[in-house]
């Protein structure tokens, strides 16, 4: 790993660093100029200026030797460097598992062979995997330090497995990658000291996949992506995804991860409607996952045949009632402009995925089709079967599909974050999000999703909240939206809780409404923290669970099963849950807890 920021050594600057830090925590007003002001009066050397990061490790050293200032997290969220980061109240961590063959072969996917399939290594995230070699600890760590470097609380960490279709990886594979992550989490140290650096050797025994020389062109593919990466793993031992780990050892750093300094509060994989089944959902749990991204792609089954997806609108519906039923969050990705549809089938399928009870995705990620020079799209375009759609077009219709979202839904993202050099066309507008929110505003178009509503950074009165519930069916019974906003129907906390009435796919949900996701939003605030004004550790999760179990009961369910995280299981066991094998219980609002 790089060693650029531990270059700086803060006992070299004891004496600037402090002036610096007084300066900071007690201005009364802080802004760029402000900040600029301080670092001209305290140069480093006398004549460069120490940057946010290395005035926040500086200020961890001297707090060791001189204790906090009066008002640390003023001084944090002075220094902190893209506050965006965990302004929805955690850190997302994203990690990708190595190149592999992949099972499909849509021919709008990208086929660079140094990455996963559907991934480019010019992203900044696969830049990052590559640089440690696709290595689960070393990815981890090093995003974990890269956070608490500029000033980002880590105790509530977001754990995201991206990279090609996670469930054909071979079991051995992922069993040893999760638990390298999690090893990564509980060593990690948040609290003032330098973080945990003993690991920048540990990648050299892994497989350089950027050295591949292989090329896909896509307007020919006379290698096919598949065919490349299995030869480098038939000749090169060191390529296979061959570690092996265990359910034993994963289980025990699950268990100490439930009390570590970095918790796992939401674990994300990926995977295809085809590649689901009842013991797919069960290693998905058993792994600790709770959310699950899946690509939708198209709701036209025709539109999924002309470009070679490898399933139809049936096995996506199957896919989900599996999910829902064992209450995963669903975050679902769809891709207008794809070969074969038209601005107006993209504007009924968008309208057709939240109409349809059986889809309804929680969250969502919408990637205009773009074209690369790797894709088997490619010998269609030059062919002139396919075309991007018209710029203003296409911001029309995401208008549109933004404004068509419903409040349960939280839109993530509208583009791939593909640099632009690497699209030869289609898209390359990367503020489209924002220029398609101004073009719904223009047309007096209202977004309500869960994103465009989050409080983020702002302040939350507790007497100024009020809890709002919406109810809609799913492919597996009714689902409760339950969410407290304020005056400005800023959304600073939500429940979703599935009240099922199909069968459960798991015999240990069965006669259970199920908690699917507990979220309260705000500046993240780190664990046993309280910050006047933020929404976290408010008791609005408390207030929101026991609403859910009121319902629960008043509908005649059983108990409540909740499909907690990691790192949320001490947090449901005080509020009176009750470990089971892949979720937790209690019987109902004033109940007694139950485990069977």
């Amino acid at each position: 790993m790089s060693e650029g920021i531990y270059s700086f050594r803060p006992e070299d600057y004891v004496q600037e660093l402090s002036a610096i830090v007084a300066a900071c925590s007690q201005a009364d007003s802080f802004d760029d100029a402000v900040f600029q002001g301080i670092l001209r009066r305290y140069p480093k050397d006398g004549r460069g200026f120490v940057s946010k990061s290395e005035i926040l490790r500086g200020y961890r050293f001297l707090r060791n030797l001189e204790g906090p200032v009066a008002d640390e997290q003023r001084l944090f969220e002075r220094l902190r460097m893209k506050p965006i980061r965990t302004r929805s109240g955690v850190a997302p961590v994203t990690v990708l598992s190595q190149p592999f063959p992949c099972p499909g072969q849509c021919i709008f996917c990208p086929s660079d062979v140094r990455m996963p399939k559907s991934y480019v290594s010019s992203e900044p995230g696969a830049q990052r995997a590559a640089e440690h070699r696709f290595d689960p600890y070393l990815q981890t760590a090093s995003r974990l330090t890269s956070l608490h470097n500029i000033g980002h609380p880590v105790e509530k960490v977001e754990l995201i497995i991206l990279g090609g279709t996670w469930s054909s990886y071979p079991e051995g594979y992922r069993l040893w990658f999760v638990t390298r992550c999690l090893q990564a989490l509980n060593a990690f140290d948040p609290a003032g000291g330098a973080p945990n650096t003993g690991f920048s050797e540990a990648s050299r025994s892994l497989y350089p996949f950027e050295q591949i020389e292989d090329v896909v062109e896509g307007g020919r593919l006379e290698r096919r992506y598949n065919k490349v990466v299995m030869d480098v793993l038939d000749q090169v031992p060191a390529a296979r995804p061959a570690a092996i780990g265990t359910w034993e050892q994963l289980a025990d750093e699950q268990r100490r991860n439930e009390r570590a300094g970095c918790r796992c509060v939401g674990l994300v994989m990926e995977t295809r409607p085809d590649h689901l089944d009842i013991l797919e959902v069960t290693s998905l749990r058993r792994m600790g996952a709770t959310k699950v991204q899946i690509g939708y792609q198209s709701l036209d089954d025709e539109v999924l045949r002309l470009n070679r997806r490898g399933h139809d609108v049936a096995c996506t519906r199957r896919a989900m009632k599996l999910l829902r039923g064992a209450g995963f969050k669903i975050h679902a990705h769809w891709m207008p402009n794809l070969y074969g549809s038209s601005l107006e089938r993209d504007r009924e399928d968008y309208l057709r995925m939240f109409a349809d009870p059986e889809l309804r995705p929680d969250e969502l990620k919408i990637y205009p089709c773009s074209l690369l020079e790797t894709a088997e799209l490619m010998s269609y375009y030059e062919r002139g079967e396919w075309l991007p759609y018209a710029e203003d077009d296409l911001e029309t219709l995401l208008a549109d599909c933004m404004a068509a979202t419903p409040e349960w839904c939280r839109l993530t993202r509208v583009i791939r974050d593909i640099p632009s050099t690497e699209i030869v066309d289609g898209n390359r507008t990367t503020n489209l999000r924002e220029r398609a929110e101004a073009s719904a505003r223009r047309r007096g178009l209202r977004m309500a999703d869960i994103r465009s509503r989050e409080v983020r950074g702002g302040t939350v009165r507790r007497d100024r909240l009020r809890l709002e519930e919406v109810a809609y069916k799913t492919g597996v019974g009714e689902e409760h939206f339950l969410q407290f906003v304020d005056g400005q129907s800023r959304l600073a906390g939500f429940l979703r809780l599935s009240l099922p009435t199909a069968a459960a796919p798991l015999a240990e949900l069965r006669g259970r409404a199920v908690i699917r996701e507990v979220h309260v939003y705000g500046a993240m605030v780190g664990l046993g923290e309280r910050r006047a004004g933020a929404a976290q550790h408010r008791g609005l999760g408390r207030e929101l669970v026991e609403t859910a179990l009121a319902q629960a009961s008043r509908r005649g369910y059983r108990g409540v099963a909740v499909i907690s995280s990691i790192g949320t299981r001490d947090y449901y066991r005080r509020l009176g849950f009750v470990d089971g094998d892949l979720y937790q219980h209690r019987r109902g609002a004033r109940g007694h807890a139950v485990a069977g």
